[in-house]
């Protein structure tokens, strides 16, 4: 029986492409200047993952409760949670008060946690360079346009 297709399949392929492309953009923190030095350091050393950019990429920067993070990053709240104990002991974020309901929590970016944000973008516009680099543009651009369409 022929299992290759397991090994080359679409869903197999976009999971190795988001996990080199994470680990891209985390090595390129783990080396920016603007990231704080303790940030950069946790990094450095892999002590910061792949999980902890889902609160990267998916923290409103108005806050967010954390049932709705945990939903746009397609975790349990529990698991969600126990990113936001270790990034708020970190720094990057912060539980407030919800404005809209007195018995909520928000979770909100600190100043720190603004500057992971702006390494982050810059991360990630230099792994989509290098990406394009790779492959070319225009297939760069066909990746793109697939995946956005898929997702809708």
């Amino acid at each position: 029986m022929d299992d290759r297709w397991r090994e080359t399949h679409l869903g197999r392929l976009l999971g190795h492409a988001m996990r080199r492309f994470d680990a891209r953009v985390l090595t390129l923190m783990a080396h920016n200047d603007q990231v704080p030095l303790a940030l950069s350091n946790l990094a450095a050393r892999d002590q910061i993952s792949a999980a902890h950019i889902h609160i990267t990429r998916h923290l409103s920067l108005q806050g967010s409760r954390l049932t709705d993070l945990a939903q746009a990053a397609g975790m349990s709240k529990q698991a969600m949670g126990n990113l936001v104990d270790q990034c708020e002991a970190w720094g990057l974020v912060k539980r407030e008060r919800d404005g809209r309901d007195a018995r909520a929590r928000q979770v909100v970016f600190t100043e720190a946690g603004l500057a992971w944000l702006a390494a982050f973008q810059t991360a990630v516009a230099q792994a989509e360079s290098e990406f394009k680099a790779s492959v070319g543009k225009e297939i760069a651009t066909v990746v793109a346009l697939g995946l956005e369409a898929y997702c809708m």
